[in-house]
Order: C-alpha cells, then structure tokens, then sequence
C-alpha cells in the first residue's frame, strides 16, 4: 500500500478534471490534498452508506476546492466514477462546481460562500451532543461520531465564521476538528494585505484547541494532529496545516494559481514535478489501495454499530422508538389544535402558545433567538437551555449572531434528528439572508421565526422597520414565507414549517390582532377566500394585520350593496403553487378590479393585482412615532382602502 500515491493520484485526477473543464480552482487540490487525505482517514465511514446517521461528518467549507474534495470521494470509495470527474463543472453534472448536498454522494452540505460550511460544521456537531445526551446508555454510544470541517483564510475573514467559532466554544463542542488549509494567499495575492492576525491567538481566546502542522505534506504529522484533537476531547480544536498553494505546480505560492485551471505546460510540468507518467483520468491500481482499507475499516465498525443498535433496541425499546421518531418525518397535525384565543392578540404571542404547545408533543424541536428570546417569544417553557452542562437542553442562547445562528440550524438540520428553529426581529433577517438562502437551496426543514413585521414596530424607527424584506424573501425560490393574520392563521403557518420539507419563514406582529371570521385551514393553501359575495366586482387582498382592514372595508361595501371578496394571501409561495383551477377559482381572471394592502413594499403584489388593480404598501424606509400615527401616515387604513377600491369602482 502506498498512502503517497493516493494523495498524488488526488491531486492529478483533481487538475486534470479542472483543465477538461477549462475552470475551476486547482490551487487548494493541490495544496491541501494531505489534510483531505488524514481527515478522511481518520473517518470511520462507510462509502456504501454515506447517510448512515452516525458517520463522521465532513464539511468543504472552502468550497471552490471541490475537486479535491471529489478526487477524495472517488480513491476512498464513494461512488464518483472518473468519468463523473471528466465531466467536473458541466450541466447535469454529480461534480458541480462547488459542493451540492442531494448531488454528489458523500458531500454532507452544500458549501461556496465562505465561512458558511464553518457555522454548518457547528451546527452539526450540537446536534449530536444533543442527540448522545438523549439516547446514549452505559454500553451503548448510540450517537458518537466527529465533525470535521477545511478551510482556508477566506472563511477565516468572514464574519459568519468567527461567530459560529465564537459559539463552538463557548459550547466546548470537542468532537467538531476543524482544517484551517494555510495557505496564505487570497485571490487578490498575499494574505497580509488583508488578514495580519496571529490565527492560532485567535483561536486560543475562543477556546478552541490549537494543533499546527509546520509542513501540510507530512501525512504522519497531519495524522497525529487529529489524534491530539481527538484525545482531548473537552474543546473544539483547530489545525493549522501550513501549506503552499498551488504546490508542485509552476505557480505554486501565488494568486494566479488560486482559481485558473492548469493547462498545457503548466499541467506537464506540475505532472513533472509529482513524476506522474500516467495519461489524462489514468488512476494506477495501487492508487486505489488506501481509500480501500479504510474503507473496509468504516464498513465494519458500521456493522458493529448496527449490530450494537439492535442490542440497544432489545434493551431500550421506548428510546429507540423515540429515536425513530427523532429521525422520522413524522406529520404534526398543528392547523388543528386549539388555541382558546378569543381576544386580539399579537402573533408572536399567538406563536409562543403554539411552540410551547408543540414542545409537549414534539420532543425534537430545538432552537432559540439571536438574543431576543424574550422580544421574540421563542423560549420553550418547560424545557431546559442547551450547555455544556446540559447538552440535554433544548432552547438555546444563539447570542447576537444572526447569521451564524440560521447557518448553524442549516448544520442541525442536515445532521437529522432534530427540528431546528431560529428567531430574530423580521429587519435583521437581512443579517441572515445568506444563510437563509443556503437553506432554501438545499430545503432544508428550518423555521425562522421573524417579529415585528412592520411599521407597527413604531418609535424603533426606520432602522427597526421591515420594508422590502418581505419582498425579498418572497422572491427566494425554495422558501415558504408565512405572514399570518390571526391566531388560526398562525397555527396554519406552524403546521406548513413542520411539515413541508422546506425552510418556512414565519413573519409575525408586535401589535395585537383581532380573531377573524372566515380564517382557517384554507391558509395551508396559501391563500383562500375569507368573505365572499356572488359574483364579486372587487376583490380585497392582503396578509397579516392588514387582512382585518380589508375584512372592514368589506362589510362597509356590502352595506352599500357593492359586491366584495376578501382574499387572505399568508404565503404568495404555497398559493402560486397550487393548481390552476384552484387559483382560478380564488382569484378569477374575469374579476380585473383588485386591491391589495400591506405594510410594506409593493412589489410582490402587482403578480396579484394585474395592469387594472391598486396595491397599497410603504415604498420608502418608515418613520419614527407612534404605530397608529404611522399607519395613518401611509395610508395604512380601512378608510383608505375603501377609497381606493371605491376609484377603483
């Protein structure tokens, strides 16, 4: 067996695959070839069950290196073919550009933007401190596996990542290794132009484990690091591996190498320098040695596993139903359950009684606020908060990091067992947009729970006002945006974030809201009739709290013998998604006159409305003052829009 062949066997199937492609970026391959090597050595995975729940996790946070990371899936065995490399970058490809979760097996998390694979790695490794400390037993480790994670100094300058590490250890997550691949160079040259810091202190005051590999081609170094890491176990541990990118290539230590493919004599002499003498996709045999007795390590430490779960079922019967139930995609019938709200009340309180509701009957929901629990109304009464000290907790403290904290309920989420949710006031989503996208891209299952939804935030000002936010997150393809108009509504809107498959944002009020007549299930559509008339002239729309004033102006048309329908549009998203004849049926064509509300751009509202309709919204950035003051000063009112549906007329 010869361990350096299969590291330049890495390398070349990695150049070669980005010079078919004519793009790509060979300089992190070439570079950081050994650390992908030792991590994946140390994994105890089985390539023929790459969604085993309790495999070694890895992240290729510095996503631009994903033909490396594929090289390494083909040598250890995980089902990328060489021709799957020949086609690196092409449409329809399973070797995308950057890593693609649900394409390529073995890549546990869609990576590209940096430092996001570095919060995901967080996530990942909370969700199995969480799910150990629920279901492991004395001679049973039902949950017991690593996170590993590479890097490079571009996710080491983004700010989501010194969140997230910031976090991790606080938390002492010490089963999450992280690869910082030291490189020292950026796409715009040397990296002391931009980024000085002394890495390894920075780590240190984050109390994080420090190892640093002086030479990241010594495999025997690299693999004793990630035993040194393993040992301690108390904190999450970084290595610094001291690279230089580009290595063996005529560009090696340079920008240039960062993201332009090898091509001509620059790849003969790079082949040159490793005394490859094989053609183009040509793997030696021997190549292929490693990757296989690793493999055949991971396959029988799985069998043991499994063979353990059954022993763990016989004797623990209820947890390991439970465990199944952690597991499963088990359908909450939430439209359903009762509220006993009568009364106008905020939908951020409605949702408080909705989640503490469901944390008596859905044990795995587990999430927090960037610090605003107590404005957001996310605290699980009865359940404890996440620590070191109590990884059995469920409510957890995210602190003032809203993008780290939607990237790291991304990594739950992909890890599987729990029902990860985040909350921060509506506004700083902006904060999380990235990470919000990420999820959308991926579906994945995460519920954002977003307060304070418009001007009726009041004297907080402009600054504290969502205005265009509901826009945008409408225009993010993969995302369900639920902006609910009372207590009915909101159990709609938990129900689709529970049970739809994909990240659900609940956009909810400050200001109380009245109980409304005609609201309902028909919400789980995403949008539905609430009043009606026979053959209405006019139809009213609106979301959320304005959908009390159109149901006002309504009744004051029906008593001047004007026939109206009122539309609730809770989600835009779940309703465009419904057949034809339903939406047709909701919003016949033949009924041109329509007016929509809402206190916030008006954008998203002209798809409903038509060339002949009216939207009345907020097109600049608020005011400072009190909510009712504001809503008068944008129009925001019953009277209002029932002299615009009266023009209309």
């Amino acid at each position: 067996m010869n361990r350096a062949t299969t590291v330049t066997a890495a390398r070349m199937l990695a150049v070669d695959a980005i010079a078919k492609a004519n793009s790509g970026h060979p300089g992190l391959p070439l570079g950081a070839m050994p650390a992908l090597n030792a991590v994946y050595a140390a994994m105890k995975n089985d390539p023929t069950q790459p969604t085993h729940i309790n495999r070694d996790r890895f992240v290729m946070s510095a996503g631009h290196g994903s033909a490396g990371l594929y090289a390494t899936l083909h040598l250890f065995g995980y089902g990328i073919t060489v021709e799957d490399m020949k086609r690196f970058r092409q449409l329809g490809s399973r070797t995308p550009g950057h890593p693609e979760y649900g394409v390529t097996e073995g890549v546990d998390v869609s990576t590209g933007p940096l430092g996001q694979g570095i919060a995901n790695a967080v996530g990942m490794a909370i969700a199995e401190t969480v799910l150990a400390a629920t279901f492991d037993r004395e001679g049973y480790k039902v949950f017991d596996h690593y996170t590993y994670a590479l890097c490079g100094e571009g996710c080491l300058m983004e700010g989501i990542s010194y969140e997230a590490m910031s976090l991790a250890g606080t938390l002492k997550l010490g089963k999450l290794i992280l690869v910082y691949d030291k490189n020292d160079i950026t796409i715009e040259g040397d990296k002391d132009t931009s980024f000085g810091e002394n890495v390894a202190e920075r780590f240190n005051a984050m109390d994080w484990h420090v190892e640093i590999v002086e030479d990241g081609n010594d495999l025997s170094a690299l693999d004793r690091a990630i035993g040194k890491c393993k040992a301690q176990g108390e904190r999450p541990s970084v290595i610094i591996s001291k690279t230089r990118i580009g290595y063996g290539s005529p560009l090696e230590g340079t920008a240039s190498v960062h993201g332009s493919p090898l091509k001509d004599e620059k790849l003969a002499a790079t082949k040159a320098f490793y005394g490859w003498n094989h053609e183009a996709f040509e793997i030696p045999e021997e190549a292929y040695e490693f990757g296989r007795e690793i493999a055949e390590k991971g396959r029988e430490k799985t069998a043991a596993y499994d063979k353990m779960l059954e022993g763990y079922a016989e004797e623990y019967p209820e947890l390991y139903a439970l465990m199944n139930r952690y597991l499963g995609n088990e359908r909450i019938d939430v439209a359903r359950m009762e509220t006993g709200i009568t009364e106008p009340m905020a939908t951020r309180k409605v949702s408080s009684e909705i989640l503490n509701k469901l944390s008596e009957i859905v044990p795995n929901l587990f999430g927090g606020s960037a610090d605003l629990g107590p404005s957001n109304l996310t605290v699980m009464k009865e359940r404890k908060y996440y620590s070191p000290e109590c990884r059995e907790g469920s409510n957890v403290h995210f602190g003032i990091r809203e993008q780290a904290m939607a990237a790291i309920c991304n990594g739950i989420a992909l890890h599987g067992g729990l029902r990860p949710y985040c909350s921060t006031f509506f506004v700083f989503s902006d904060y999380m947009k990235g990470s919000m996208r990420m999820s959308a891209l991926m579906g994945l299952p995460v519920t954002y729970v977003l307060t304070h939804d418009s001007i009726g935030v009041g004297e907080d000002g402009p600054t504290h006002e969502p205005i265009e936010q509901l826009a945008g997150l409408r225009s993010m393809p993969g995302m369900y945006v639920f902006r609910p108009a009372d207590a009915k509504e909101t159990l709609c809107g938990w129900d689709v974030a529970l049970n739809s498959g994909k990240p659900v944002a609940l956009v909810l009020s400050r200001q109380n809201l009245p109980q409304l007549e005609g609201t309902g299930e028909g919400a789980l559509r995403g949008g539905y009739i609430v009043k009606d008339s026979d053959n209405p002239e006019i139809i009213l729309m609106s979301s959320g709290s304005e959908l009390s004033l159109c149901c006002e102006v309504y009744d004051r048309l029906r008593s001047e013998g004007i026939r109206a329908r009122v539309v609730s549009v809770p989600s835009a998203e779940l309703f465009l998604e419904q057949d034809e004849a339903y939406r047709e049926k909701v919003l016949p064509s033949g009924i041109r006159k329509r007016i929509a509300i809402e206190a916030a751009a008006t954008m998203s509202w002209y798809r409903f409305v038509g060339l002949d309709g009216a939207v009345l919204g907020i097109d600049d950035f608020g005011r400072s003052g009190k909510p009712d003051a504001l809503f008068e000063f944008y129009g925001i009112t019953a009277k209002n829009l029932y002299e615009k549906a009266k023009e209309l007329l």
